[in-house]
């Protein structure tokens, strides 16, 4: 033992991570190869299959969750530099051009220079609050992501209840910001703190009764059923039939989102921070992060709510049926392709990039042959991407419904950064009047005057 531990000190930091990752390779190793020779695998297989057969629920929930996670992070990172490059140009600067093509590794640099910051926890906090904060902050995003329906069948879980799910669950950030606020023994994160409690909890209102006029004429809490509602052409999306509360949610949402120009919480110019000023590293991460997951679920709940979801403006089928016609459905099974399909992805590639670089080598005659085929071979990729795409959009209904219902938040993503790059911060007292003086009543007569419609017209 006295050996090992005065090897394990003359290791350099590399090394303690790279000899433990060693060992547990070498132990796997013998472990696979036990098992295969004395049938174990087969055995423990077939016993996981069945365990994941017997609770498929659990497994479904976690795969979920999983892939939540996973998509969470770079949904942040893509509206991080939207929004730099977009405020960038409304104020006719370049913006980020550096890191990656035109710029856009800049906000990934920025997402890992954030996390390599020191972790300092200052003198006089709440520790245990002070640390789960940003923990409960973004978890009340993630959770939140789970109920919204990207296309027909792709959902984490349909609840029957999944919008007053998603209301409960986004409500649970309030309850972190609050919690960094009073644990950062700082008058500026108490501030921040409180103006969060109050915002949110104020905004909340109105936020929640002006979508009861659309689950009126929905008839359901189920956010995939309220998109199966608005199927067809866009005149059938709630946008239309509910277009004062449509504006309500909308304005609430922003608020609710900490987003311009109800930014107070981190109000730099009058506290600092906010309720982050003293936090660094992987927990200011954290709130980071999750300031821009927020803005793409509430942006993608105003599409399914308001903006019919997954269904594309105009249903082509529905409208070929109108006049007659017959839009044919694409359906190719590849095995039926055979030796055609390998000749396709082996030779495609070498012959697509020879044809295309033959009009670059004509039209740049001072290019060497290596420098044509290299953009032969990017023209090349363009375009079969471009090709994949529209078989995959016409082939399977969950890629058009991803597209359209990404089409529609990431406009909604733009909409919010433009009042960013526009719009002034107001006070405080003008934040709480407008909610509670002009916001909440607006949302109530919307409840009352599409009650009213309902009986008259049905």
């Amino acid at each position: 033992m006295t050996v090992i531990a005065g090897t394990w000190r003359r290791l350099t930091p590399t090394g303690r991570i790279v000899v433990p990752l060693l060992a547990l390779l070498i132990l796997l190793g013998l472990l696979g190869f036990a098992g295969l020779v004395t049938g174990i695998i087969p055995g423990l297989v077939d016993l996981v299959l069945g365990l994941a057969a017997a609770n498929i629920g659990i497994v479904r929930f976690l795969i979920a969750a999983t892939a939540v996670l996973l998509i969470s992070i770079p949904i942040a990172f893509v509206n991080i530099y939207a929004e730099m490059k977009v405020i960038a140009f409304m104020n006719s600067r370049i913006g980020p051009n550096r890191v990656g093509p035109w710029g856009t590794l800049q906000s990934v640099v920025h997402g890992f220079k954030v996390l390599a910051k020191e972790d300092f926890t200052p003198t006089g906090v709440d520790r245990a609050a002070f640390t789960i904060a940003p923990i409960v902050v973004f978890t009340a995003v993630v959770l939140s992501f789970l109920v919204v329906p990207f296309a027909p069948g792709l959902f984490g879980v349909d609840l029957n209840v999944g919008l007053l799910y998603f209301f409960a669950v986004g409500g649970l950030s309030v309850v972190g910001m609050l919690m960094a606020g009073w644990a950062s023994f700082n008058k500026y994160s108490l501030l921040g703190g409180l103006r969060s409690a109050a915002q949110i909890v104020s905004y909340e209102i109105p936020l929640t009764l002006s979508v009861v006029g659309l689950v009126m004429l929905a008839g359901t809490l189920s956010l995939n059923s309220i998109v199966e509602a608005q199927a067809g052409h866009f005149w059938n999306w709630y946008v239309f039939a509910q277009p004062l509360g449509f504006v309500i949610f909308f304005i609430a949402a922003a608020a609710e989102a900490n987003r311009t120009p109800f930014d107070l919480t981190v109000a730099d110019q009058e506290l600092v921070g906010g309720f982050t000023t003293e936090y660094s590293g992987m927990r200011f991460g954290f709130f980071y992060f999750a300031e821009y997951v927020t803005l793409f679920v509430i942006s993608a709940l105003t599409a399914v709510l308001f903006l019919g979801g997954w269904h594309a403006p105009i249903d082509i089928h529905a409208l070929a049926a109108f006049v007659g016609l017959t839009v044919p459905t694409v359906a190719i099974d590849p095995g039926s392709l055979g030796v055609g399909l390998l000749l396709l992805i082996t030779l495609g590639p070498v012959v697509g990039t020879v044809v295309l670089a033959v009009p670059v080598a004509l039209w740049r005659t001072d290019w060497s042959i290596w420098r044509a085929l290299l953009a032969g071979f990017i023209l090349f990729n363009v375009v079969a991407g471009a090709l994949v795409s529209l078989f995959a959009y016409a082939a399977f209904e969950v890629v058009a419904g991803v597209f359209w219902l990404a089409a529609k938040t990431f406009t909604l993503v733009f909409v919010f950064v433009w009042m960013r790059g526009t719009l002034p911060r107001v006070r405080v007292d003008q934040l709480m009047a407008f909610a509670w003086k002009w916001l909440l009543p607006a949302s109530l007569l919307n409840i009352f005057v599409t009650a009213a419609a309902i009986v008259v017209l049905r």
